[in-house]
């Protein structure tokens, strides 16, 4: 006789009901985001699809406590965002880093922010630095480092702190697609030893099923989760290889199926 399995399930790293953004604009009302409900499981690598304007980016400003919702409940870890949520690191398409700090500094930034003393900041940041193959650039400029190297920089600054959950909004969207590709896998390397909860928005859907453990697809404007795919293919992944898969085609046949519903009238 088989024994029941005993297997807790998953914790939840972020729980949404109800969302509902609204933005006033010339005396008129947008609303972006409506009856947006979604459950983030801890630890995994979460990737949001959907049409041009449809409020992924919306959404991820709500989790990080930018932007106040309409209405709806929105927990991270369990409690309630309210005002800048710092459990949470942020990495945007741009790098956003201080031209005139180094390398080194702009790393340093978050933890000097927190008050951290210089020692701790400064180990911390060449551990990151060294685990991103940035070494011997930790004394150079922004201007001096190319798109792929302040890309991995803003990654990892966003890490120093050690948040608990990880919001990408399109990070890899201006680069080429080999650097694409080598970012693709510093970010599953980096997610496989950390195992942080990552919510990844991307316009690539190929992407999305590389890097995801599930994909949200998204509805178009007002936003809502019109469905959730999981990703079929088992860790760790060869970001280059795993393309060639049938689990892969069968992902992306799914997936386009039920994006271009959104996107083509």
């Amino acid at each position: 006789m088989s024994t029941p399995s005993t297997a807790a399930p998953p914790a939840i790293a972020v729980r949404i009901e109800g969302l509902r953004v609204d933005f006033e604009r010339a005396g008129e009302s947008l609303r972006a985001l409506d009856g947006l409900d979604l459950e983030v499981r801890e630890r995994e690598f979460l990737a949001i699809v959907g049409p041009s304007g449809c409020g992924k980016s919306t959404l991820l400003n709500v989790l990080a406590g930018t932007l106040r919702p309409t209405a709806g409940t929105v927990l991270v870890d369990g409690a309630p965002v309210v005002g800048i949520n710092r459990s949470l690191g942020y990495v945007t398409q741009d790098d956003n880093l201080l031209p005139w700090r180094t390398l080194l500094g702009n790393i340093e930034l978050p933890l000097e922010l927190r008050g951290r003393p210089s020692a701790e900041r400064r180990r911390r940041a060449l551990e990151l630095i060294r685990r991103v193959e940035l070494e011997r650039f930790e004394s150079h400029y922004p201007y001096e480092l190319s798109g792929g190297m302040r890309q991995r920089a803003n990654i990892i600054r966003a890490l120093i702190y050690d948040p608990t959950l990880i919001v990408m909004d399109e990070p890899f969207g201006s680069l080429d697609a080999f650097t694409r590709g080598k970012m693709q896998k510093l970010v599953l390397d980096l997610w496989e030893s950390a195992r942080k909860t990552v919510m990844f928005i991307t316009h690539d859907l190929a992407e999305a099923i590389v890097l995801a453990d599930r994909i949200v697809v998204m509805s178009r404007r007002p936003g809502h989760v019109k469905a959730i795919v999981d990703v079929p293919i088992a860790r760790p992944r060869d970001t280059f290889g795993v393309k060639t898969t049938d689990e892969f085609q069968r992902s992306f046949n799914e997936v386009w199926e039920l994006l271009a519903e959104e996107v083509i009238d």
